[in-house]
């Protein structure tokens, strides 16, 4: 039998805060994959239904503009399970295909008016297998998500592998890394809003550290993307065509760019994959096995 499997990272443009319509478009997505006889496909961070990219151009004493923003952001969140969540199921069941999906998730545990960003794990019978929080949201960003914690910590099998997820700069956290190695994590989805050739590298060390194969998904999104009755479009500078441009890519334990970068355009990337070259990174270097050095280190997570 072969050990060849394909995996997907999916550089899709939302339609900007309209969860239906995104959801729509996400599902399209999923099935298309499965077309193409892939067995996990990542979305990008938040796509649904948008990065809120004005966190970088309002200023806080704009509270209005922001308040507005703000509860259009809300109304198109996912709280989990709903109605946008069973759809995304039933793609997934019908493709037979498992997803890590990016979106804004409310709190309904509580107020279910904060935010959180969060990525959903479905399965490939279309069951919810768990999400994470991202720990801390970056700069501006902080404006819009509240904080994880460290129950969301977990891989989860599917038929490509063992997956778990860390969003953006996340990733940039030794220490978070560290829980996902732990997890026994054989793929790393990735979900950015960062296009950069310093994100990009980062991302080869992280699947050279891990020893695992690395799914950095960014969501493409052109200024057109962006409705007019938006007035933070105004903020850009004048005759810009991206707002991001993406450069998702796969990347394999050895550090190697196995698909992509796709840049300043949607598509969905497509990569064959043999775990067998996990053990064989691991040879000489396993993070969490023979060079951890437990008699030395001690490491744990606070679950909450």
């Amino acid at each position: 039998m072969s050990n060849i499997i394909k995996i997907a990272s999916a550089q899709l443009s939302p339609v900007f805060l309209n969860k239906e319509k995104t959801i729509e478009k996400a599902c399209n997505a999923i099935l298309e994959a499965g077309e193409k006889e892939a067995k996990l496909i990542v979305f990008p961070e938040a796509f649904i239904s948008g990065y809120p990219d004005w966190v970088w151009l309002i200023p806080n004493s704009k509270g209005a503009e922001l308040n507005e923003l703000y509860v259009k952001l809300v109304d198109n969140a996912i709280s989990v399970p709903d109605d946008s969540t069973k759809k995304l199921c039933h793609a997934a069941k019908q493709a037979g295909v498992s997803v890590v999906m990016g979106m804004h998730e409310r709190n309904s545990e509580k107020s279910g008016t904060s935010l959180f960003n969060s990525l959903l794990f479905i399965n490939q019978v279309g069951a919810i297998t768990g999400k994470h929080r991202k720990l801390i949201p970056t700069g501006g960003e902080r404006l819009i998500w509240a904080q994880g914690d460290g129950s969301t910590f977990h891989s989860y099998d599917t038929p490509a592998g063992k997956v778990a997820g860390l969003i953006c700069w996340e990733n940039y956290m030794p220490l978070a890394r560290n829980a996902v190695y732990e997890t026994g994590a054989q793929i790393l989805a990735a979900p950015t809003w960062d296009k950069s050739p310093n994100w990009l590298q980062s991302m080869q060390h992280i699947a050279r550290e891990g020893g695992l194969f690395v799914i950095s998904t960014c969501m493409a999104l052109r200024m057109d993307d962006i409705p007019k009755e938006y007035n933070f479009k105004t903020l850009y500078p004048e005759g810009r065509e991206w707002i991001n441009t993406g450069n998702s890519c796969i990347i394999n334990p050895k550090g190697q760019i196995i698909a992509g970068p796709l840049e300043a355009e949607e598509g969905i990337l497509y990569a064959d994959i043999d775990l067998s070259t996990i053990v064989e990174a691991k040879r000489m270097f396993d993070v969490v096995g023979h060079y951890s050095r437990p008699d030395v280190f001690n490491f744990s997570i606070k679950p909450n």
